[in-house]
């Protein structure tokens, strides 16, 4: 006799991937916290002694943004603002989608791990992450809220390889708030990979935020957000 359960399983998250019918089902999110040497100084802190971080999303906080920069005069996707907070921040991000999975990785055979990239905004509560830390506690629920990891349709590396130096960007009511360069990073992606990879074991369907450039600041309900990361794709939503 079979066990019976109350409960429906929950729909599983996944992304679209671009120019194919199939979709990427996510495991974990990892996020790389402070991976450019100027947001890492506009956060105070000192990027020439700390070793790579991590902090997780969960995995149905992230959502496809269909949409990419819209044309003047079409209202691009909404995303709601988040409840208890009182400055919602954005952080704009390469996001790199693991397809072999892996422990103990080398750096040198990191990349072979990667099924492909998208361009996701780490979406921050950022006074509830500011008290959290003032208190020592952990600061989860500030980036681990609904629908606070947007992010793009993935696209195959088989099929724009691997970014290494691209513009990445962030625009908010077309005034561009963050303009850096994916060869700013601190670790790069194989050394984030092979970092991450020293504490769990990588699978098929994690997804890795590799962190975000300098200009990283509030939101406001009505916002029209725009962003991209060159050679790779790009987005846009508004805050509703």
């Amino acid at each position: 006799m079979s066990a019976s359960s109350p409960f429906t399983a929950p729909e599983p998250t996944s992304l679209p991937i671009l120019h194919s019918t199939e979709r990427y089902y996510l495991n974990r999110v990892y996020c790389v916290g402070r991976n450019y040497a100027e947001h890492a100084r506009e956060m105070g802190d000192d990027p020439d002694r700390e070793p790579p971080f991590f902090f997780t999303k969960p995995a149905d906080a992230v959502f496809a943004i269909t949409e990419g920069v819209a044309p003047r005069g079409v209202a691009p996707h909404l995303v709601p603002y988040p409840p208890a907070t009182d400055n919602l921040h954005f952080e704009m991000e390469l996001v790199v989608a693991i397809g072999v999975g892996g422990a103990d990785i080398a750096a040198a055979d990191a990349l072979t791990h990667v099924f492909g990239y998208g361009a996701g905004v780490d979406l921050t509560r950022r006074d509830l992450q500011d008290a959290a830390k003032a208190l020592r506690r952990p600061w989860d629920l500030s980036k681990g809220f609904d629908f606070s990891g947007p992010c793009t349709p993935l696209v195959a590396a088989s099929a724009i390889g691997h970014p290494t130096a691209a513009r990445i960007w962030l625009d908010v009511d077309g005034e561009t708030r963050q303009d850096g360069d994916l060869a700013d990073q601190i670790w790069p992606v194989p050394d984030v990979i092979a970092a991450l990879s020293r504490f769990v074991t990588l699978r098929p369907g994690d997804l890795i935020f590799t962190g975000t450039p300098a200009g990283v600041g509030r939101i406001e309900p009505e916002s029209v957000v725009t962003a991209g990361i060159d050679g790779v794709a790009d987005l846009a939503f508004r805050v509703a």
